[in-house]
């Protein structure tokens, strides 16, 4: 089966100054998703941004927002962030609600349902929720800080994700966050990832996000 390989510029990494810009440029620059980095300064240490930023954002975007929720309790956001436009809604499997649960939550609420699981952590915790899921996401840096050098020693976790979810037979997302770059995105796509975020390689590289986009992709294959 052919997929198509789709890349998520993280926002966080653009100049927060000058945002709306970003979101256009991500528009025009063929990005396939804005991905958010929400964090709550519990679950990770750092804080950024909620519901009424996203709002604001997502006016500006032509594109599906993929809100990822680095917080302890997602059951409680879920329905602020996809009433702001999350079309995906991403949740730690770390995180202290129940997943099953969490999951139907989001579900019901209309979005798209992904849960993410951290690099200490062996896929075989989360293999029992692929079912329900519409993506994997697998962190290759811990999660909490931008610009962290990419964990390669995580690519085996995809690999062993895209043989569960082809064994199952399931048309699930496998998204991998976390220092990805044009010089490791090609074993990414080849270890089975079908979405990758790009933070600092698109927005802090030479070539300006368009042209760092498309050094991605001609890197991925795409």
């Amino acid at each position: 089966m052919v997929r198509k390989i789709k890349i998520s510029p993280s926002i966080l990494s653009a100049d927060l100054t000058n945002l709306g810009s970003a979101i256009d440029i991500l528009n025009q620059g063929g990005a396939d998703m804005v991905h958010l980095d929400v964090m709550d300064g519990n679950f990770v240490p750092n804080i950024t941004f909620g519901p009424a930023f996203a709002r604001e954002l997502k006016a500006v975007s032509k594109i599906p927002f993929d809100t990822h929720l680095m917080i302890t309790r997602p059951m409680r956001f879920a329905m602020e962030f996809i009433e702001a436009g999350s079309d995906w809604l991403t949740f730690h499997m770390e995180s202290y609600d129940d997943p099953v649960n969490t999951i139907k939550h989001i579900r019901d609420l209309g979005a798209k349902v992904g849960m993410a699981i951290n690099p200490c952590n062996p896929f075989s915790d989360l293999e029992e929720y692929l079912p329900e899921l519409d993506m994997v996401v697998i962190m290759t840096v811990n999660p909490g800080f931008g610009g962290q050098k990419c964990m390669t020693e995580q690519f085996s976790k995809i690999a062993e994700a895209r043989v569960a979810i082809d064994r199952l037979g399931l048309d699930i997302e496998i998204e991998v966050d976390g220092g990805i770059n044009e010089h490791n995105v090609g074993d990414v796509v080849r270890a089975g990832a079908t979405v990758f975020v790009a933070g600092s390689a698109v927005f802090r590289g030479k070539r300006g996000p368009a042209g760092e986009i498309a050094a991605l992709k001609k890197a991925a294959g795409i």
